[in-house]
């Protein structure tokens, strides 16, 4: 018998439907119930393709025991965080402040009226390796509940209320960030840099493209000759050109996972995110402009690639992630973390003549063993399996089997073409096809982008297909929504939505003027400022609710996987300013860039994309009006330009001669 959830549409909601947990989706009636029985709110947070949830589910609410106990004394609560970002921020918040981490499967107990008692991650079935097993800790905190309840309300009250106060700031009318911001960020990122293979800090080593590309922003303020542009470009280049060749690339199909395990982006954490996907295109773009080097091309391809073939819903839009988790076999009942994206070697020469699997075996380091290091591996899950990452150059491949470099590469071709028609038949992960708003936005953002750049009309199709998708299904002409999956969900859109969206369609409108995709940033722009300002904040903000009240004020301030909204929005608002010359716009970004300078001030590493968007106000908007009937070289220098502050618009006007034929200003 299913559960409350079987009435969703959230694909990690839908995974949980048929627990025996009495699982309930969040709503004031569940709050209701908690009230009326006197019971704790169990909160279990997280998202369809997250591996360690997927664990914490086999383990304990797919197991009739620990059910009995959670429903016996708990109202249990399942959010999908990627549907409800601000409840997850909210939550995410106390783990993190009482437990010292965060991540997900996130677990937190609240009281009836929504106060977190205590919180953590992943907890496994039984005490072990430090952790209390969820049943212990279950029936821990029901006796609590029953004994010791006003010490548990009043250290729920005090520790949240200290959050909120926290939160809860006013942030003093400051100048904008000095110039020395942006020697700063570079100081910064030199200091955490892996010389060696690329990225920052250490393992687990994320892609986090917003840091390369505000690397790249600076390589052209300063100049590539100057000292800081050269260590601005030294450190894009290692990174992208580490991550281009490790397993966190897809080496068969194109597109990156979600992050490396190891400091050497090989061994990746195996799920893949829209919003990387998205970012990362942008970011080999930027990089084959910068430095003409065509493999930076060839990776963005890739990943456009991958967009349009993997993630593509049938309506035009994007789906959200696949999962890391498959069955290793079709007759396998248990699936393993990187079963379809992994090789065994007897696999690879049963399926290549010998000459192709020695060269392709030699070129993405395959051993009869395994290639995973034990450190990157410490389960023993990846034991006689293969992650592909690109240990030799063809030059090399050319030398050791004695041939041309064309036949190294001809042999490379036709063997992965091999391997990923063999690996389509292969169980497939789980997709997360549900269609969320932002996550599209930069979407769009890419593939408008993509097709300006690259001169490619496809890309061009496929940004106005999924913009089209959103105006159609998330857009009632009022309010924006923030998912679809079969039907649109019935939460409305949060900063991140609007601000990812209206980026896109900045892009959009470059490579599809006589469209209305303006006059619609326009549009989502003011319901934006109406509906999340906070002046006392300088900055938009989430309030999620309940039962009337806003539990907790989020103000997001970090550039991490996501960019923060009030970052891109800062940028957005520049770029709009000019494009529809209104200077509200520009007194909104202004706002935004003073809010930010504290953090630029104290720690620019936290704030990559206002490091750029500050960069983007000094200097100004580069504008460049492109006529109809410029010549193809002129077009061909544009695309091949890097312009990290240029906005793009066609004409059928007759264009001043500047920049070859264009019409370039600047503004302001």
């Amino acid at each position: 018998m299913p559960n409350a959830l079987i009435h969703e549409t959230s694909p990690y909601l839908l995974q949980h439907a048929h627990n025996p947990v009495a699982w309930q989706a969040w709503g004031e009636a569940a709050f209701a119930q908690a009230r009326a029985e006197d019971k704790l709110v169990f909160l279990s947070i997280g998202y369809s393709t997250c591996h360690w949830c997927h664990v914490m589910e086999h383990e304990s609410f797919e197991n009739p025991a620990t059910a009995g106990i959670m429903n016996e004394h708990f109202i249990n609560i399942k959010v999908d965080r990627e549907e409800r970002p601000d409840l997850d921020a909210t939550y995410m918040a106390f783990v993190q402040a009482t437990t010292g981490q965060g991540g997900w499967p996130m677990s937190v107990w609240l009281t009836p009226d929504g106060n977190p008692v205590v919180g953590g991650t992943y907890f496994p079935p039984l005490d072990s390796h430090n952790r209390p097993g969820l049943p212990r800790i279950c029936s821990e905190l029901a006796r609590l509940w029953r004994d010791e309840r006003s010490r548990l309300e009043t250290h729920a009250t005090d520790v949240f209320a200290n959050l909120r106060q926290s939160a809860d700031y006013s942030l003093p009318s400051t100048a904008l960030a000095g110039p020395h911001v942006f020697e700063d960020f570079l100081n910064i990122c030199q200091t955490s840099f892996d010389s060696a293979w690329g990225g920052f800090g250490g393992a687990p080593k994320f892609p986090r493209p917003v840091v390369v590309r505000a690397l790249m922003q600076l390589v052209e303020r300063f100049g590539h000759a100057t000292a800081q542009g050269a260590a601005a470009w030294a450190m894009c280049e290692r990174t992208l050109r580490g991550m281009a060749v490790g397993g966190l690339h897809d080496q068969l199909g194109g597109g990156f996972h979600r992050y490396s395990v190891d400091r050497y982006w090989h061994i990746p954490h195996y799920e893949k995110m829209l919003y990387d996907q998205a970012q990362l295109a942008m970011a080999y773009l930027d990089a084959w402009q910068v430095s003409n080097d065509t493999a930076f091309r060839e990776v963005a391809e890739g990943i456009y690639r991958y967009l349009l073939t993997s993630l593509l819903d049938k309506g035009g839009a994007y789906h959200a992630a696949e999962d890391a988790d498959s069955l290793p076999a079709p007759a396998a009942t248990h699936k393993r973390e990187g079963a379809y994206w992994t090789w065994e070697a007897a696999e690879i020469s049963s399926l290549l003549n010998p000459r192709q699997a020695a060269i392709f075996s030699a070129a993405f380091g395959i051993e009869a063993t395994g290639n995973a290091r034990p450190a990157s591996d410490p389960h023993g899950a990846l034991t006689g399996q293969n992650t592909l990452f690109r240990s030799l150059p063809d030059a090399q491949l050319a030398t050791r089997f004695h041939c041309p470099e064309s036949e190294i590469h001809e042999h490379l071709r036709a063997a992965s073409g091999i391997l990923l028609e063999s690996r389509a038949r292969r169980p497939m992960p789980h997709r997360d096809d549900k269609i969320v708003t932002a996550w599209n936005g930069l979407a769009i953002a890419a593939l408008a982008r993509g097709a300006r750049v690259l001169g490619r009309d496809d890309l061009a199709a496929a940004a106005l297909a999924a913009a089209s998708f959103i105006r159609r299904e998330l857009w009632d002409g009022a309010t924006l929504f923030r998912s679809f999956r079969v039907r649109r969900g019935s939460v409305p859109a949060f900063p991140a939505d609007y601000v990812f969206l209206v980026a896109g369609l900045i892009e959009l409108h470059a490579v599809d003027p006589v469209g209305d995709w303006l006059d619609w940033a326009q549009v989502l722009q003011q319901k934006l400022d109406t509906g999340f300002w906070d002046a006392s904040r300088s900055g938009y903000v989430m309030r999620p609710e309940l039962d009337g009240r806003a539990l907790f004020v989020i103000r997001e301030d970090y550039d991490g996987a996501e960019p923060s909204p009030n970052h891109l929005a800062a940028e957005n608002l520049l770029k709009l300013a000019f494009l529809l010359d209104d200077a509200a716009h520009l007194d909104r970004a202004e706002a935004l860039l003073r809010g930010g300078a504290p953090t630029l001030e104290s720690q620019p590493f936290a704030a990559p994309l206002l490091v750029a968007a500050m960069d983007l106000h000094q200097r100004g908007v580069m504008h460049f009006q492109i006529p109809v009937s410029a010549a193809p070289e002129v077009l061909e220098k544009l695309r091949t330009t890097y312009h990290p502050r240029a906005v793009h618009t066609t004409t059928t006007g007759s264009s001043v001669t500047l920049c070859e034929g264009v019409t370039c200003r600047v503004y302001p």
